[in-house]
């Protein structure tokens, strides 16, 4: 394994592999799996964290990840061999299907310099949004019109969340949304460099 690397699409961390003839692949990177280290495929790998084995020769109890419906099929499911899922309780997988030693789950592969285990909430992977989240984009907070007073915007004032009976404009009463603001330049049209195809005389 060459790298673990961090991706914006799952909460797991991948793993970079560098194959013997060159190749190289991303895997899920379950736990206690270090960089250097070497990962196998196949019935006679050893049950170590990144090896992937039929579900026959796997033991039992061992945790388990990537498990495929079919054998060959490629096509990873959440439930186990006869293994159980806390959420769809007992599932039969053929024997022949295999399935990748190790615990994939948020935060069990962690980067060079994660001090504290579990998920690595940055900004952008919040569950709970917060006001500092666009902040930390350089977003700055946007007042409506409306919450103003008539002396900061034309929207401004009135009783409740009054509309006001005009058209929308900008703070400076310039008219907006959907109204129509290009002016027509006739000085400019001449400064258009139009070119004209060569052999073809103008008619």
């Amino acid at each position: 394994m060459a790298a673990i690397e961090y991706d914006p699409n799952r909460s797991a961390r991948i793993a970079l592999l560098h194959y013997a003839d060159g190749a190289k692949a991303y895997i899920l990177a379950p736990a206690r799996l270090q960089v250097g280290a070497t990962v196998e495929s196949g019935p006679e790998a050893d049950i170590k964290p990144g090896n992937a084995l039929p579900l026959a020769n796997i033991p039992t109890g061992t945790l388990v990840h990537n498990v495929e419906l079919k054998p060959g099929q490629r096509r990873p499911a959440r439930a186990l061999g006869r293994l159980r899922d806390p959420a769809r309780g007992e599932g039969r997988r053929p024997g022949r299907a295999s399935a990748t030693i190790g615990r994939a789950a948020p935060g069990a592969a962690r980067l060079p310099g994660d001090d504290r285990p579990g998920r690595q909430r940055r900004p952008r992977e919040r569950h709970r949004r917060q006001g500092g989240r666009s902040r930390w984009k350089g977003k700055r907070p946007t007042v409506r019109g409306s919450a103003m007073n008539p002396v900061d915007h034309p929207h401004g004032g009135g009783e409740g969340k009054s509309k006001g009976g005009r058209h929308p404009v900008t703070p400076w009463g310039v008219p907006t949304l959907g109204k129509r603001t290009r002016r027509k330049h006739k000085e400019s049209d001449k400064l258009i460099v139009r070119g004209r195809r060569r052999g073809k005389e103008k008619r």
